[in-house]
């Protein structure tokens, strides 16, 4: 059976932070914040569509926290809470971290004080089940996600932009052979990533499409959804268009 790749990414996490150093069910505890004072987010798109890089950026700009899933798994597996010993105990038995606890970790988040006036979610939900969950936590907080921002891109757009992808070895420098060349002098040190490898980025969108695409439809039913197309155009051209759209 496929691992989930939210499990993927918990495993290798955990890989990273080798050298380093309450079960509480947050769906029934009480909201810290005071409403839906501002806009709360979920960005959306596959691997590769670039809604990372706009969330990071919207995030900036409009005052909000960006919350990255790879970065609460981090910070409580690092600090060793109750919730990331237990997605400890998952990852040593080799076992699957299951939806309910991953939902977990995102409702501790939401209850810091910094999300009162929005946020904006990036990699969760990242399947149908999570999305319903978090639909539930925030109805019985007396908030909704106000939009789902879906950065459209094709496929063979992807495959195209990840596999041009290299990396320099000794700096973790990441460039682009077509948008962000390398200075000539060290093009030769470049390395490709196996994670940048057209039949790698293959797969990802495979289970993408399998797992979390279907997040795309459940957002549209409960008339959130916004469409942005993100393969003609550059960063700063999508940025436009993602704030052109959000609700004002």
């Amino acid at each position: 059976m496929r691992r989930d790749p939210y499990a993927i990414l918990a495993a290798r996490i955990v890989r990273e932070m080798q050298d380093s150093p309450e079960k509480i069910n947050m769906w029934g505890k009480t909201w810290k914040g005071t409403g839906c004072m501002g806009l709360k987010i979920v960005m959306l798109g596959a691997p590769g569509a670039g809604k990372g890089t706009q969330a990071v950026r919207m995030a900036q700009e409009m005052g909000v926290p960006h919350i990255s899933t790879g970065d609460i798994f981090r910070k409580n597996l690092r600090e060793g809470t109750d919730l990331g010993k237990q997605v400890q105990e998952y990852l040593n038995s080799g076992g699957l971290v299951p939806d309910s606890l991953t939902c977990d970790i995102v409702a501790d988040r939401l209850q810091e004080s910094d999300c009162a006036n929005g946020y904006i979610l990036d990699g969760f939900p990242r399947s149908v089940p999570q999305a319903e969950m978090l639909t539930e936590f925030l109805a019985k907080h007396g908030g909704k996600i106000d939009v789902a921002v879906n950065v459209d891109v094709p496929d063979e757009v992807i495959v195209d932009r990840l596999s041009a992808r290299r990396s320099n070895p000794e700096t973790g420098e990441v460039y682009n052979l077509k948008f962000n060349p390398p200075p000539p002098e060290i093009a030769d040190k470049l390395i490709q990533r196996d994670d940048d490898k057209p039949e790698t980025v293959q797969e990802r969108l495979r289970t993408y499409h399998e797992t979390t695409e279907p997040i795309i439809d459940y957002y549209r039913t409960l008339g959130v959804l916004v469409d942005v197309p993100g393969a003609d155009a550059g960063p700063d051209e999508i940025y436009r268009r993602i704030m052109d759209v959000l609700p004002k």
